[in-house]
């Protein structure tokens, strides 16, 4: 996030400590320095991305005008005739996986089936005027947010770059990193901000200073104003990823924060939670990033009533389901119940649930949010705010400024780095790293605390801990190319002072 001015001194080997400066600071400097060089670029990435999904769903509503609205003038239709409507266009092959209700007048209805040549958490929708009965569009939808074919293509790109599992590395690697780099970058403007006059001034950008020091203050004061947001994209996004995201699961499991899910199993009774079950959201789960968990196949589930869909709201509605936005999940075999569970991800939160067996109408298990424990909850909201759902419009605005703010400092930093090049050679192109040599400052508690941290952290975020080996073999490296390039300058002096000493005698 910031650099102090009182690194520019170009490095060397065993180049001392600068004054005013502990090892602590030293360390985060040198720490700050080369995560920002070597994982500024996928932090850009994602942060121009998450910052493009942001404002994804105003996009989406423009470009699919025509397949989210319909007529408001008249009542809606019991959903069992547009389920049969939707039935009849796909030609009865393909399997009912879920229906959403149109959630206000002027939305429409959709009826999702399982396709085969779908991708996984995809689904085939197809998207009924209420009213009428007629069908208004036939899209790919993703996951539990209901992503149409433009923000699921925005989101797989900030999820993995279109690279499948493998690029899902590199948005890991961000979302461990970004929180680091902004608590070492914060460490390094706290000091700073104590030995300014006026504090509040390293708050804004300074405009009376040219070159190196402007750029400076840009990436400082944008960092101070992000950190916080940095450190909580950093959170939620860790519980998304492949590697990290399992270590979370496993450490909420060991804590007992798992988060509640209805059971679909008849007879299971409510001590059949399990985070996931019955198509259950959850907090997200680790399948995506919009709670990308989807609707399991339903390759062997029974024929059902277009009625029972009806009759499955109807009955859910006088439970605990009395928001709008809700989606329905036909049993997926014999021995299941229905679920009906609230999708409504802005606040008030509502994500109760419900199952029911529709032949004797009978509530086989019910999950309410208020139910929850407090780290549920937690989880609950932090993906909602990272999705941009929990305040609508306005934390859609909070996060588009938010990616602009990281991407902004990235750049800041990497100007900097071509700023702080040394003028009198020619052959540098980039600037030098912060002095090194803070480890040999540490006393012998400060390399046991460093080395353990480094290893806990690298242990529960491994991307974390690759990279950071990655960092220590380069600087290795590069000190060990300082040390020839200095010995190799020093030898025709050493050759000179012998044949000198020769001469003399």
């Amino acid at each position: 996030m910031t650099t102090p001015l009182s690194s520019l001194p170009e490095n060397r080997q065993g180049h001392p400590r600068p004054r005013g400066t502990s090892w602590l600071g030293q360390l985060l400097r040198r720490l700050h320095f080369y995560a920002g060089i070597f994982v500024g670029p996928f932090i850009l990435s994602a942060a121009l991305s998450g910052g493009l999904y942001a404002i994804s769903p105003q996009i989406e509503q423009f470009v699919y005008a025509d397949e989210l609205t319909a007529s408001a003038s008249d009542p809606a239709l019991p959903l069992a005739e547009q389920v049969a409507a939707a039935t009849s266009y796909t030609g009865g092959g393909e399997t009912i996986s879920a229906v959403r209700p149109a959630p206000e007048p002027g939305d429409t209805t959709r009826v999702m089936f399982d396709d085969a040549n779908l991708g996984e958490s995809e689904s085939r929708a197809i998207f009924i005027d209420p009213t009428t009965a007629e069908v208004t569009g036939d899209l790919t939808v993703y996951g539990t947010s209901g992503a149409l074919p433009l923000r699921t293509w925005v989101d797989q790109l900030h999820r993995s770059l279109h690279l499948g599992d493998i690029g899902r590395y590199y948005s890991e690697l961000a979302a461990s990193w970004l929180g680091i780099i902004a608590v070492a970058g914060l460490c390094l403007w706290v000091p700073r901000a104590r030995r300014t006059r006026k504090a509040s001034a390293l708050l804004r950008p300074s405009m009376k200073h040219k070159g190196l020091r402007r750029t400076f203050s840009w990436h400082a004061s944008v960092g101070a104003w992000a950190a916080i947001g940095m450190m909580f994209l950093s959170a939620t996004g860790i519980t998304w990823s492949q590697l990290g995201g399992d270590n979370v699961t496993k450490l909420r499991a060991a804590l007992d924060w798992s988060t509640p899910a209805v059971s679909a199993e008849l007879g299971a009774g409510s001590a059949g939670h399990s985070e996931g079950s019955a198509g259950q959201p959850g907090d997200g789960g680790h399948a995506g990033h919009a709670g990308h968990d989807g609707h399991s196949g339903n390759d062997g589930a029974p024929e059902v009533d277009p009625a029972d869909f009806d009759t499955a709201l109807a009955v859910a509605q006088d439970v605990n389901v009395n928001t709008g936005l809700v989606e329905i999940l036909p049993p997926e075999d014999e021995d299941s119940a229905w679920v009906v569970q609230e999708i409504q991800r802005s606040f008030p939160t509502e994500v109760d649930a419900v199952a029911i067996d529709v032949d004797t109408m009978e509530i086989t298990d019910r999950v309410d949010f208020s139910d929850y424990g407090l780290a549920s909850k937690l989880a609950r909201w932090g993906i909602d705010l990272h999705m941009g759902t929990m305040f609508g419009l306005a934390n859609q605005i909070v996060l588009f400024t938010l990616a602009i703010g990281i991407a902004s400092m990235v750049v800041f930093g990497y100007v900097m780095w071509w700023q702080r090049r040394p003028k009198h050679d020619p052959n540098r192109r980039f600037g030098v790293a912060p002095a090194r040599g803070a480890l040999a400052n540490l006393p012998w508690w400060g390399v046991a605390a460093v080395s353990l941290a480094a290893v806990g952290i690298g242990v529960f975020l491994p991307m974390v801990g690759i990279s950071l080996l990655g960092f220590l073999i380069v600087d290795a490296l590069l000190g060990h190319r300082v040390v020839l390039r200095g010995y190799r300058r020093s030898r025709p002096s050493r050759q000179r002072t012998r044949d000198h000493g020769a001469t003399g005698s």
